[in-house]
């Protein structure tokens, strides 16, 4: 860590509001980040990496989204920072934090993230884990001939933790990046529940091997296997499942004048005749029915969605599991999306859009870590920007 960081901080601790000087140190995710190779020639080294590094994720926090608005928090809190970083030369500039993310290698980034977030997840019992895409609209460059940047993150409704992320590569898609998401997480026990493009063999066996267990959406990218399901399931609701062993489950919400009833039908594979290239998934074991009927007050809306997964038979559980999917959706994308501004993120230089987003999601992390205060996650990144004692509960949460 930055020389000074334990030396000055006792000086600060009225200021920061810590009661003992090595509370903040114990649990801070600075010390994950000590490893990063600086990507700078040595002569033009005026700031230290780790003290642009901790600016900026401190700024992202309390709710800076860009270099400007970072080099800005960094100023502004210029006492408070130097307590416990060097900040030899001051505040780095806007260029400075632009440069260094943009050349910062995302991979030794993203290893640094991990070994923070294993730091959390080794307490927890993570039993959903749910994969998913996101496309960072504005970080396409025309002239470049640069593509917006797609992300595919692993997180945890149950802990609303980011667990890691992997960018998509250019000439690739989400099939070839899930797989490398996953080698890199610890899944052991845990349910991965991922949309139809993920449900892939390899996937399957990857996940099995992991010592996982798997809850894949099913529609018409394997069309002989999604038609197979599809007609053995319409003809058992036809004939209202006589005969044929099955569990089932349903849940009724209501809210902002909408009813929804969703139906869950699970089925052992045993049950079923052969399916299409059965054989190659490996671990399958049942294959699952959701019927989900909307009601407004105009209208009715059904929609049918079939699953392919290698836990046993309980609609129930497995109910639960694809109801966890949906928090990466609701309360991750949307999140960065509206409090983060990530759609309109114009950040794109070199590897800056992808490291920038992982600042992002560590963000999230710390932010939703934070139980004491009961605003909305912009009101905490509000309140983090004004108030410095606010700011280290919120590091001190995810202890």
């Amino acid at each position: 860590m930055a020389k000074g960081f334990t030396s000055t901080l006792t000086s600060q601790q009225k200021t920061i509001g810590v009661s003992n000087p090595t509370d903040l140190l114990n649990v801070s995710f600075l010390n994950h980040f000590e490893t990063l190779t600086d990507p700078r020639i040595e002569r033009s080294k005026e700031h230290l990496l780790i003290d642009i590094v901790a600016i900026a994720i401190l700024a992202v926090i309390s709710g800076a989204d860009g270099w400007g608005a970072i080099e800005l928090y960094g100023k502004t809190k210029y006492e408070w920072l130097k307590g416990f970083l060097e900040l030899p030369n001051g505040i780095p500039s806007h260029d400075t934090f632009s440069r260094v993310f943009a050349r910062l290698e995302p991979k030794q980034f993203q290893e640094c993230f991990l070994s923070w977030v294993n730091s959390i997840t080794k307490k927890l019992e993570l039993e959903v884990i749910a994969i998913d895409g996101k496309t960072m609209k504005q970080s396409y460059d025309r002239n470049q001939n640069q593509k917006p940047l797609d992300i595919v993150s692993a997180w945890s409704s149950s802990h609303q933790l980011v667990l890691g992320q992997k960018k998509v590569n250019k000439k690739s898609n989400e099939v070839t990046a899930i797989p490398a998401l996953l080698e890199m997480l610890e899944i052991a026990g845990s349910i991965i529940t991922i949309d139809a493009l993920g449900c892939q063999k390899e996937i399957a066996a990857l996940i099995i091997k992991k010592k996982g267990d798997y809850l894949l959406a099913l529609k018409g990218n394997q069309k002989l296997l999604h038609k197979d399901v599809k007609d053995w399931f319409e003809l058992a609701r036809k004939e209202k499942f006589a005969g044929r062993e099955h569990s089932y489950y349903q849940q009724i919400e209501g809210g902002h004048h909408r009813v929804e009833k969703r139906q869950i039908w699970t089925v052992a594979v045993s049950e079923l005749p052969s399916l299409h290239n059965q054989s190659l998934w490996t671990g399958l074991k049942t294959v699952v029915m959701v019927v989900s009927e909307r009601r407004l007050w105009n209208k009715t809306t059904t929609e049918v969605r079939f699953y392919l997964s290698s836990l046993a038979s309980n609609a129930e559980k497995i109910s639960q599991a694809i109801r966890s999917h949906w928090g990466i959706e609701n309360s991750l994308h949307w999140t960065l999306n509206v409090t983060f501004s990530e759609d309109k993120s114009r950040i794109r230089k070199d590897h800056s859009p992808e490291n920038f987003a992982l600042v992002r999601r560590l963000a999230v992390n710390l932010l939703k870590q934070e139980k004491g205060f009961k605003g909305s996650l912009k009101m905490k990144r509000y309140l983090a920007g004004m108030d410095n004692n606010y700011l280290v509960q919120i590091l001190n949460s995810a202890s």
